[in-house]
């Protein structure tokens, strides 16, 4: 009888854990579905009696589609105003190109006389503005791309990653700098790593409540581990790398699980604050996503995080970018753009995404948005309203459709005019038969007067 008992009481702690967990597809309130509202601006979704101030906010800018496949977008914007987008001439792996923008993200032209070694980039680039002597008289930028180099087969085998810098972003590249990768006679060299990723956030740090001239920086290797790793540079100008720490591995356990990857931070208080919030994509098993997106924070500038929460269906998908903007009031809130992967199991019943990456327990609304607060974030509410920025195409679709191509989402944005408009961009099939860079711009008041219109 005690054996009967136990085995039940193992089975019930099973089902409860597998609950509590948020596998999927299933009824799990927060977990699995959302309930604030959408807007869809893919240009199919635009009614014949749409508000002229909203029309322009529909569809998408081509900013390249010179190949078949294009991909993983990053952005900046320079000092002088311009914006510049950073991508991939395939999928991760793959050449560098480049575009400039003069006009706020309307058009963009090629950015010529790229290094040579980013002809051999392995992965996803990133960049970033770097603020020296931050909020002093002497204050001054650098810019920084970073390529890793992880384990991808074939003469891909890992190399640490790749590190170039310009003094504004788009001329002066230096060619690659390799750190952490083979010595000189192909071997591992010292704290070796193969990055994927790399790197998903770059933060610059505080020490004693100033700003210091270091970056914390994020990036994942294909066993699910997570590092952090230091940059700095000497009085000459060198750049050096801090030797890659595990700073996941008190949670061990549901980072590998969830295969938590690809992490966004957030710095509170506009950017300003003492509080780091990292947000992190769950792949799962097999990239079943059975697990919700994470969240974990910390207020000793990274060097230690709390235990990961699951973030709500709303804010769940892949490679989060997070942007500061404002509302009407000048309130500060968070725009963050991602890859949707959606649970809902009264969604999945009705959705045509059988036979795709989902294999029915899961979809994705492709290139999203999520408006809301720090507040809404942290303590893992649904937020205001989420944004479909536009339509990514399955086979055979001809317009905007509730699931979408999931091979989308890496987003390069840039907010400007005070913290009202953004320029997004992503990758993904917007035409048929080609995966192009594209980019929008948006103004978040007209987002907000649209949200409200709804509500009525």
């Amino acid at each position: 009888m005690k054996k009967k008992i136990l085995v039940a009481v193992v089975v019930l702690m099973a089902i409860l854990a597998f609950t509590l967990a948020g596998c999927s597809p299933k009824n799990d309130g927060i977990l699995d579905s959302y309930s604030i509202p959408q807007i869809d601006l893919d240009a199919t979704a635009m009614n014949d009696t749409e508000e002229e101030q909203y029309k322009s906010m529909y569809g998408y800018t081509t900013v390249d589609d010179s190949r078949e496949y294009l991909a993983h977008p990053d952005a900046v914007q320079l000092d002088d105003g311009r914006m510049v987008i950073y991508y991939s001439l395939g999928h991760g792996k793959g050449a560098i190109g480049g575009k400039v923008s003069n006009d706020n993200g309307k058009t963009w032209q090629p950015i010529d006389g790229l290094p040579k070694t980013w002809q051999n980039s392995m992965e996803t680039p990133t960049i970033y503005k770097l603020q020296f002597n931050r909020g002093q008289s002497d204050e001054y930028s650098k810019y920084i791309l970073i390529s890793g180099c992880p384990t991808w087969g074939g003469r891909y085998k890992g190399n640490g990653f790749n590190v170039s810098v310009s003094n504004d972003g788009i001329t002066g590249w230096t060619e690659f700098q390799n750190f952490y990768g083979l010595d000189y006679n192909g071997k591992k060299g010292e704290n070796f790593v193969a990055p994927i990723v790399a790197m998903a956030s770059l933060t610059q740090l505080k020490e004693n409540g100033r700003w210091v001239n270091k970056w914390m920086g994020f990036f994942h290797d294909d066993n699910a581990y997570n590092y952090k790793t230091i940059l700095s540079f000497d009085d000459y100008g060198y750049m050096s790398w801090s030797a890659p720490e595990k700073y996941f591995s008190q949670y061990r356990k549901i980072e590998k699980k969830a295969f938590m990857c690809e992490v966004e931070v957030v710095r509170s208080n506009r950017g300003e604050g003492d509080q780091l919030c990292l947000i992190a994509r769950s792949n799962g098993n097999h990239r079943n996503k059975e697990l919700n997106s994470f969240i974990s924070i910390s207020n000793d500038e990274g060097a230690t995080w709390g235990e990961p929460k699951f973030l709500p269906a709303s804010v769940n998908g892949e490679r989060h970018k997070a942007e500061w903007i404002k509302d009407k009031d000048g309130n500060d809130r968070l725009f963050i753009t991602f890859r949707s992967i959606n649970k809902d199991i009264n969604k999945l019943k009705v959705s045509t995404e059988k036979n795709g990456s989902g294999n029915g327990m899961w979809y994705s609304e492709g290139w999203v948005a999520w408006v809301g607060t720090y507040d809404d974030l942290i303590n893992c509410k649904e937020g205001q309203y989420r944004i479909k920025l536009a339509h990514t195409y399955l086979k055979d679709q001809t317009k905007s459709e509730m699931n979408a191509n999931g091979d989308c989402g890496y987003s390069g944005n840039v907010v400007f005019d005070g913290g009202y408009q953004m320029m997004t961009s992503t990758y993904g099939k917007f035409v048929k038969d080609k995966t192009i860079i594209a980019s929008k711009v948006i103004d978040i008041r007209l987002i907000d007067e649209m949200v409200a219109k709804l509500n009525k």
